[in-house]
């Protein structure tokens, strides 16, 4: 079968075409399609002899096998060091053969590349901390998935995932009249308890552009409202655009790379309408890896920078804390023992390490570290889209065994996970292992610690 009618090599641009893929419960037609689909070994060759250039080809070409990286990858730990789950490993069965055989695999090597790609890494960069030679394996299994991706070797739930954004430019269905509606619907709530609030739509030349999950629209809209009421607090001019407001990128975890430029643009051209001075990201990390790290260079600017200064949502709360446009109540602070989940994308990525560690010292007494911690602390097990893929959750869990590890090890009970994909690994991981912990964001916490102005309590009857 060349191509199933939805397992196949075309991109999602229809609501229609997504609602057909969606009413696949589970995928199960859809994996059935996709044994027999077929593998465009010109295509995929010619893909690669454009796009696989001096890095990549280095990378592959150097790499000793030496195993230096094994122990980096939590899958190799978390499967009792099965030698099959090493980086170097796992890249040179899989990229290497592709490019040592010139694109002449088939059908079963296509669907073991999308299991290898998909469910034994997270594309979290820690193996390229211990390479001598500074390869990075999760730079090149981003590659392989969008080499599986234009063959349509993709698990279920990221093809919609794809499909979303390019049908909604979110990664879920919702349009900017949900988007709109949900945001007047939170302001009504907040101002019954902080007369005055607003959430302002589409103010041009604001402060701050702020920009969200659409997990936070679709089924956690209070995290609008707490967003909302500590920008209020903290006396910022700011705003929320009307569309271009949704960060994160799918398209990004399946390896849709023409889906990262239209979604990133999406975000890009809401800057250059409203005119803010910089863009805040909500607590995501690969919202900011996709719209401020990667982001530049699918959209073509030379820069390598966003259109105007952005910063992930843990830079903008040290920033206020220091500053004490944001105060907290030292009688509030946790009391309990608390450590903190390093998102990759920020952390490792993003360089962020400190910032966070500045929060902690104005919300907890008794902080401790995971070890290892920081640039070297482990992904949490579910990123990469991990979490959200039916097919692989055996594979998830088993991973999520050495960030539960970790925890334990600190004593402490109370983990605070400012990112999206974080929270909800270390949910599952409680739910999975019972463990007896606890996890939240930042904005919960903030808000309950926050000394309120005087003018934003209502006043006594």
């Amino acid at each position: 079968m060349a191509e199933g009618k939805l397992c196949n090599r075309k991109p999602i641009n229809t609501e229609e075409e997504l609602k057909e893929l969606m009413a696949d419960r589970g995928g199960r037609k859809y994996y059935e399609e996709m044994e027999s689909l077929d593998v465009d070994q010109d295509a995929l060759w010619s893909s690669i002899r454009k796009t696989f250039l001096s890095r990549l080809k280095t990378w592959i070409e150097i790499c000793a096998r030496c195993g230096m990286c094994a122990d980096s990858c939590f899958f190799y730990l978390a499967n009792d060091k099965d030698p099959t789950q090493v980086p170097s490993y796992k890249i040179q069965s899989t990229l290497g053969e592709i490019v040592r055989k010139k694109g002449k695999v088939d059908n079963e090597f296509m669907r073991m590349t999308m299991d290898t790609a998909w469910s034994k890494c997270t594309c979290c960069n820690r193996c390229a901390i211990y390479c001598p030679f500074g390869i990075d394996m999760g730079v090149m299994f981003s590659y392989v998935r969008g080499l599986c991706f234009s063959q349509g070797f993709v698990p279920w739930e990221m093809k919609i995932g794809s499909g979303m954004h390019r049908v909604y430019r979110a990664q879920m269905d919702v349009t900017t009249e949900d988007w709109v509606d949900t945001v007047e619907f939170e302001e009504e709530g907040i101002e019954d308890e902080y007369p005055g609030m607003k959430i302002p739509v589409d103010k041009e030349n604001a402060d701050i552009l702020y920009t969200l999950n659409a997990r936070e629209a679709k089924h956690y809209p209070e995290d609008i409202s707490e967003a909302a009421i500590l920008f209020n607090l903290a006396g910022e001019n700011w705003t929320v655009p009307s569309e271009g407001w949704e960060e994160t990128s799918l398209t990004m975890f399946a390896g849709d790379w023409e889906g990262c430029k239209m979604q990133v643009e999406n975000v890009y051209d809401a800057m250059d309408r409203l005119k803010p001075k910089r863009m805040v990201v909500t607590e995501c990390g690969h919202a900011y890896r996709a719209t401020i790290l990667e982001g530049p260079y699918w959209a073509g600017l030379k820069s390598g920078k966003t259109p105007i200064e952005s910063i992930h949502y843990v830079e903008w709360v040290a920033e206020v804390l220091r500053s004490g446009k944001l105060k907290i109540d030292p009688s509030k602070k946790i009391k309990e023992p608390v450590t903190l989940q390093d998102s990759c994308n920020y952390i490792r990525n993003g360089g962020l390490r400190e910032v966070t560690r500045e929060i902690m010292s104005y919300l907890a007494e008794d902080f401790r570290e995971m070890t290892p911690c920081k640039d070297h602390n482990f992904c949490c097990g579910g990123g990469g889209g991990l979490n959200g893929i039916g097919r692989y959750h055996k594979q998830r869990n088993a991973g999520l065994k050495v960030k539960r590890d970790q925890i334990l090890a600190t004593g402490a009970k109370f983990v605070i996970a400012p990112c999206h994909n974080c929270w909800d690994a270390i949910r599952d991981m409680e739910g999975i292992y019972k463990i007896g912990i606890k996890w939240s964001f930042l904005k919960p916490l903030l808000l309950d610690m926050a000394i309120i102005p005087d003018h934003f309590k209502p006043e006594e009857e």
